[in-house]
This record gives structure tokens, C-alpha cells and sequence, in this order.
């Protein structure tokens, strides 16, 4: 913005906006990928496997191939010379090598490496024609032994999943000093160590993943429809890497998609499958997954075993931090696996404090199970827990108060550089404690717990001070530690001639309200209504090329890339301003939706200029190109970095090990807000996820035949209303430093704090019964046993 410019955006900006997109989703009018249809459609069932680990001797598809209805089926001996799904990022080892990249073919090819990995594609004239023919094909598989726990896999004598990576090991990375982190533990006065386990996940957004190819033989062009939160990256990475397919003939269109959550930005087998399929037999392909079929196959979160110790000086000062982590990739590397528990998480370790030196070495096993990517927070929720976690504990060894042993350690001076390569720009840690605490009543939590106790129930406060680094770019950072893409991002902003506004963004919605706040932002920029705002997301026959939604960073990365789009509208209407007006240009000032001259009453409406702009005889200025439509891209120079505090009130009944949550508390700074409700929103969606994973939701797999043993929502269990409190939520602000709308990023950040705050809760309602160790989730009989077990009993 110019310094005669307003420097800040109309009333509209900073407003609980109602979300415009909601009249559609309330109505039932929202269009999905499932509610798709195209002339003379098939549809499609993917063939599974129903064993962990086997070798594929032979699959006969000649009877099924005459089933009623059957158009064509597929193996992946048909896909001979279409290239394995790729990993966007390569992690360098510490033996310099770049990791272990075994193969992802699209459909099984002479081996099969976890149950729901797919084996044959089934074509037909309706979804049940298509699964009764998937039945009739006969495979014989010779059974392997199988691995599922990352330790198991890298252990001696495991069964070897790909040849190319020996012993089941993707990569040993490092990140740290070393020698600083143990000459700062020969010296220290206390060390706190800590074994714990951050419990696999399965995302189960409302919508299953569902996708729709088409091949127009007349265009020699494709169609993809397809629940995806990254269009644009989802036809790179198939056009580029797989199929090799010129990329304008691919267009991937993501509409309405309900909640992802990570699990749907990455390249699958189906889709793909699928488009290579639509050419082959020149109709429309239809696929949506049963719920089944998303617990075996979509990518799963978390699984890490760790261990971590903390040294300090006498006093509770933190002198250095080492982590060791066992990561679990699955049993392929998916698109973003590799930098989950590497980039995502070890940078993350220093958290809000000082710690001078840290250390983190990390072990990803291949095993044989759904791959692994990112779940809301990718890395920062598991290094958070393990931060949050090792300071509850050493404060409690040591006899320090939990607010106290974080307040001496807060990073105060910015900005700061951490020792694991991040450099925080601002932050005010202690005002969100402080607000958090007052929130939670902790002065009147000692009565609560006396009234607690007379009851029969053992209260417990737990508190979790939390950073994340969001706002995923800047690309020439990500690019060193290697991102195999950019991470930037597009907006543009095309103005009509009567005024209204259409705005085409990178960034995609599926949740998060873009079509209201980037209205918002518009609208408070140009002083036009909300109402005459439209947000065009998720087309990339109709968007410019952006990077997607993930990582909290369509605010801060994608909404920039549209105010420096506006920035251009403005710089070009004040030219026209300056010719109708008979003004100099430097004395054009533009605010609350008017070209005004400065010093005086003698303005242009914002409308007026819009108009002008599509009628170029009004201002011959030779040079100015008719129009008012301004694209822009945005690499930022840093991350952004939300915080806060969360502080969870549980109390435990001893006798059932049922855990309530009676109260919880966040205070966050996310930097300048948009749209408070939606912000509001974003962290009770949140905070109800890391409540799920620390009280409820475990993947869990059989170790001896590899079958998926929560493979419903019958044995998978999932936060349910009364599981949930009424959340107390605030928000302090620090302005991100390095873009224009100061904003940081929040809808990861409930996910983030709550698994730490809610586990420091219950293991300080445990302690008084001698429970010392606990690990996620804590269920009612998982309490109830380390309870019998503190007290002797088997």
C-alpha cells in the first residue's frame, strides 16, 4: 500500500462476517465430486488386498471380466510403464545419501505391502456390477510375513518390505548440535527423560474421497473431478511424474469438499488409475469410498515413538534437549511423508523457550501399513507433545510451579533464532499464559480438586504452551531442506465493469470459509459490499497455477498474493483517477472506496473508475491497457509462527477410568484476525480433534497378521458431543512482521495445544495415585488398568 494509501482495512476486515458459503451447505445445494454426473457414466471398484505383506503369483480376471455389466478391469500389469507415485520431498540422510524411494506403483504390481493396498480396478455399468465382478477375480497370493510397528520393522531379522530400502529403513536424519547437547548434559544439575508414544491416526473427514475421470477423444483432453485440497499440484504430479501427460490437456477440478484435514492433498492410486483408465475406454469413471475403504486406504497420521530428555540447571533453566524418534511411514512414502517427522517436527523442538542447544535424530521405518502423511498440524502436534510433555514432567520433578518453569524459560527478545533453524519474528508468549490462566480460574483449581476428592475423583490441570510454524513457503527455505516444489502462492482479482469483483485464488476451501474472509479482504481494500465479492477456488481451467491448502497458510500466504493483486488494481485505478480527476497521480489517495485528491473534496468512486477502466477513450494515457484484472504471487521470506497457551481441567473417576474434560481453556495469538467466528471455529474444530487423539482415537493394527483392527467406526472411536466441553477461547495479537495483513494462520493450532494439555491433565490427576507414565489415548479402560497397575495389580 502507498503512504497516502489507507493504512489499514475498512470496518469489514476484523468482523464476525456470517460465512457466505453456509446458504449452500445448509440447503443441501453444495456440490460435492459425488454429485457429479456425466453422460454414459461407469463406475469403478478398486480390489483390494486383504493380506499385509504377499507376494502376487498370478490374478485371473477372465470370469469376472464377463460379469454382468462389466466394461474392463485393470492390474497392474496393465499399467506396465506408467511411473510410481512420487514424494514431493527428498530427505538427505546423515550419512549424506539421499533416503530410500522404493517404487508406489498404482496398482499392485507383483507384490502387495498392507491390507487395502490396491490390486485390480473394476469398471462397470453400476457401482454394484462393478464390486459383485471385483468378487469373482482370483488372485493367489503367497503370504509373507508382515511388519506393522516401526520398532519391529527395524529390528534384526525383520521381514524385508522393499528391496530397496535394506532393513526397512527410508532414512536416519539429524538435526542439531550434537557435541553442544552433551557437553550441556555432562553439566547439568537435573535431567528429566521421557518415553512416549503419539498415537496413529485415521483423518475420517466427513467425505470419503471420491473422484470422477473423463476423457474428451475430441480435445484429446482430460477432466478429473476430485476431493482434493491442491488441484493445481494433484495434475503436476500425476501429469508430470506419473502418467506423462502434457499438463495443459489435465483438468483437475476440486468442488465442494467436506473436511480434509490433510488427508486430501495428496496424489492417490485411484484417481490416477482412474484417468489413465478414462482414455482407455472412452467413457466417464466414477468412484466414491465406502467408509471401509477410507479407513484401509486413505493416508494416516502420527506414529511416532520417542524418546526425549531434557537437561537443566538448578534453577529450571533449560540448558539442551535431545529426541529420538521412531517415525512410521507405512508401507509407501506418500506425497509429503517424508518431511512429517523431519522438517514439520524437529525445527518445532525448541517450542517457546530458550533452550540453548537441541539435538533430534529421527528413524523412518517402512512397515507394512496405509502410508503416513500429514493430519491437522503435520509435525508440529508431535513435537509439541513431546516439548509440552518433558516440561510438565520436569516440572514436576524438580517442585516448580507449571506456569513458573515456563515463564523462566519464554523466549522475550525477538527476533529470535532457534538452534534448530527457525527464527521466530514476534511473539508475546507470557500474555497468553496469562490470559489462559485467568481463563481457567487456576488460582480456584486447589478447592476443585478438594471438592474433587471428597467425591471420590481425582481433578488434574494440565497446560500446553505451543508454537507452530505456518503459513507453509517460504520456497527457497523449503527448497534447501528438500522440497521438491515452490511454495508460493496466486491470486487474482478481476474487477468488472460495473464494479463487482471476482477473486481467483490458489488457496482451496474446504472448510475454512475463504469464500467469506478473502471477500472480506477485498471488500475492506476497494470499499465495495462483501456481497459483491465472488471467491473462485479449486479449477485450474479457471485459477492460476497455486499451491493449495494446507499448512494454515492460505491467510497468510494466499490471502497476501491477493492484496498485492489489489495493491496493482489500486496503483492502476489511481492512474485513472489522476486522468478523469486532472490530478497528479502522487496525489491521488484512495480510501473507503473513493479516488480522491488530496486536500480536496474532489473524489471518483471506486465504481466510476471500474467503469472507466473497460471504457478507454475516458483516459488516453497511451500506455494503460484497457481493463482492471491484476494477478499476483506471493513467496513469503519467512514461516509465520502462531501461538499460545491451552490449559485442560479434567477429573477422573478411579473406579470406571472414564476421564471428563470439565474444562478447557485456549488463548491464542494468531496474529491480525479477519473473521473472529471463523477463527473461533477453527480452533473448537481443532481442539475436539486433539481431545479425539488424546482420549479416544487409536489405529491399531494386528502384529501378527497385519489386519487393520479399527477399521470401523465401531472399533475406532471418535469424539462424540458429550465427550466435548464448552471451550473458553480468546485470542491476543502480535502482527506477523513480514506480510501485509499480519496474520499467522489458525486452523491447526486447537489440534496442536490440546493432545499436551489434556495428557498434563490427566497424568497430574494420576500422579496422587502413583501413576508415572501414560501414553495417548486415554480411555476408560486404558486409565482403569494403569490405575490397578500403580496399585500392584496385574
Amino acid at each position: 500500500m502507498g503512504a497516502n494509501d489507507t493504512a489499514t482495512m475498512t470496518s469489514v476486515v476484523g468482523q464476525s462476517v456470517l460465512r457466505k458459503e453456509d446458504a449452500r451447505f445448509l440447503t443441501g445445494t453444495g456440490q460435492y465430486t459425488d454429485d457429479v454426473s456425466m453422460p454414459r457414466q461407469t463406475y469403478a471398484y478398486f480390489l483390494r488386498s486383504p493380506h499385509a505383506h504377499a507376494n502376487i503369483d498370478s490374478i485371473d480376471v477372465a470370469k469376472a471380466k464377463q460379469s454382468p455389466g462389466v466394461v474392463d478391469i485393470f492390474t497392474g500389469a496393465d499399467l506396465q510403464g506408467v511411473n510410481g507415485l512420487p514424494c514431493g520431498w527428498l530427505i538427505t540422510g546423515t550419512d549424506g545419501k539421499p533416503m530410500n524411494e522404493p517404487p508406489h506403483p498404482v496398482l499392485a504390481q507383483g507384490k502387495v505391502r498392507y491390507v487395502g493396498d490396491a490390486v485390480a480396478l473394476v469398471i462397470a455399468e453400476s457401482p454394484a456390477q462393478a464390486k459383485d465382478a471385483a468378487e469373482q477375480i482370483v488372485v493367489d497370493y503367497d503370504v509373507l510375513p508382515s511388519a506393522v510397528d516401526s520398532l519391529d520393522a527395524l529390528a534384526d531379522g525383520a521381514p524385508q518390505i522393499h528391496e530397496q530400502a535394506p532393513g526397512n529403513r527410508c532414512y536416519t536424519w539429524a538435526l542439531g548440535d550434537k557435541a553442544a547437547v552433551d557437553a550441556a548434559f555432562a553439566n547439568a544439575a537435573h535431567v528429566t527423560k521421557i518415553d512416549i508414544v503419539n498415537n496413529r491416526l485415521i483423518p475420517n473427514a466427513i467425505e470419503p474421497r471420491a473422484a470422477l475421470a473423463h476423457y474428451d477423444r475430441a480435445n484429446d483432453e482430460y477432466t478429473l473431478y476430485v476431493a482434493n485440497q491442491n488441484p493445481h499440484v494433484e495434475r503436476l504430479l500425476m501429469t508430470a511424474f506419473v502418467l506423462g501427460l502434457p499438463e495443459h490437456k489435465v483438468r483437475v477440478i476440486a468442488p465442494d469438499v467436506g473436511g480434509g484435514f490433510g488427508s486430501k492433498i495428496y496424489l492417490y492410486p485411484e484417481e490416477t488409475a482412474m484417468v489413465f483408465a478414462s482414455k482407455k475406454i472412452h467413457r466417464p469413471i466414477k468412484w466414491a469410498a465406502e467408509r471401509s475403504e477410507s479407513f484401509l486406504s486413505d493416508a494416516h497420521g502420527r506414529d511416532h515413538v520417542t524418546h526425549a530428555e531434557l537437561a537443566l540447571d538448578k534453577d529450571g533453566k533449560f540448558l539442551a534437549m535431545r529426541v529420538h524418534t521412531t517415525a512410521n511411514m507405512g508401507a509407501y512414502l506418500s506425497t509429503f511423508a517424508s518431511c512429517i517427522p523431519t522438517i514439520l517436527y524437529a525445527t518445532l523442538l525448541a517450542g517457546q523457550y530458550t533452550t540453548p542447544a537441541i539435538y533430534c535424530e529421527v528413524a523412518a521405518a517402512f512397515t507394512n501399513t496405509a502410508p503416513v502423511d500429514a493430519y491437522r498440524g503435520a509435525g508440529r502436534p508431535e513435537a509439541t507433545y513431546v516439548v509440552e510433555r518433558i516440561v510438565s514432567q520436569a516440572a514436576m520433578e524438580m517442585g516448580i510451579a507449571q506456569d513458573e518453569i515456563r515463564r523462566r524459560n519464554f523466549v522475550r527478545e525477538f527476533p529470535y533464532q532457534t538452534p534448530v533453524a527457525l527464527n521466530y519474528d514476534i511473539g508475546d508468549y507470557e500474555q497468553t499464559l496469562d490470559a489462559a490462566m485467568e481463563m481457567a480460574d487456576v488460582a480456584g483449581f486447589p478447592a476443585r480438586k478438594a471438592e474433587a476428592q471428597k467425591r471420590g475423583k481425582l481433578r488434574g490441570l494440565g497446560y500446553a504452551a505451543y508454537i507452530e510454524a505456518c503459513g507453509l513457503a517460504p520456497s527457497n527455505i523449503a527448497g534447501a531442506l528438500g522440497a521438491r516444489a515452490g511454495l508460493f502462492e496466486a491470486g487474482q482479482v478481476r474487477v468488472h465493469p460495473t464494479g463487482s469483483v471476482t477473486v481467483f485464488t490458489g488457496s482451496h476451501s474446504h472448510g475454512q470459509g475463504h469464500e467469506t474472509t478473502f471477500a472480506q479482504i477485498v471488500a475492506g481494500r476497494l470499499g465495495v459490499p462483501v456481497e459483491n465479492v465472488s471467491v473462485v477456488h479449486g479449477d485450474t481451467g479457471r485459477i492460476p497455477f497455486g499451491m493449495g491448502t494446507y499448512g494454515s497458510r492460505s491467510l497468510a500466504v494466499g490471502g497476501t498474493a491477493i492484496v498485492k493483486a489489489l495493491d496493482k488494481i489500486v496503483a492502476k485505478g489511481k492512474k485513472i483517477a489522476a486522468h478523469l480527476l486532472e490530478a497528479a497521480e502522487s496525489d491521488i489517495e484512495f480510501r473507503d472506496g473513493k479516488f480522491t485528491v488530496a486536500g480536496t473534496d474532489r473524489s471518483k468512486a471506486f465504481a466510476e473508475i471500474a467503469l472507466s477502466a473497460y471504457v478507454p477513450h475516458n483516459y488516453p494515457l497511451g500506455t494503460l491497457e484497457p481493463g482492471l484484472d491484476e494477478t499476483a504471487f506471493y513467496d513469503p521470506t519467512n514461516f509465520t509462527y502462531p501461538a499460545g497457551t491451552h490449559i485442560c481441567e479434567v477429573e477422573i473417576d478411579p473406579d470406571t477410568g472414564v476421564v471428563d474434560v470439565v474444562a478447557f481453556s485456549a488463548c491464542d495469538d494468531f496474529g491480525n484476525i479477519i473473521n473472529p467466528m471463523i477463527v473461533e471455529g477453527q480452533v473448537h474444530g481443532g481442539v475436539a480433534q486433539g481431545l479425539g487423539q488424546a482420549l479416544r482415537e487409536q489405529c491399531v493394527y494386528d502384529r501378527d497378521s497385519g489386519q487393520l483392527l479399527t477399521g470401523s467406526l465401531m472399533d475406532y472411536a471418535l469424539p462424540r458431543a458429550d465427550d466435548v466441553p464448552s471451550f473458553n477461547v480468546a485470542t491476543k495479537v502480535t502482527p506477523c512482521t513480514h506480510n501485509p495483513l499480519g496474520a499467522k494462520g489458525c486452523g491447526e493450532a486447537g489440534a496442536i495445544g490440546a493432545p499436551a494439555a489434556m495428557m498434563n491433565a490427566v497424568m497430574d490427576a494420576l500422579a496422587p495415585v502413583g501413576v508415572t507414565h501414560f501414553d495417548m489415548p486415554a480411555s476408560p479402560y486404558r486409565v482403569w488398568n494403569a490405575i490397578r497397575a500403580a496399585h500392584g495389580h496385574a
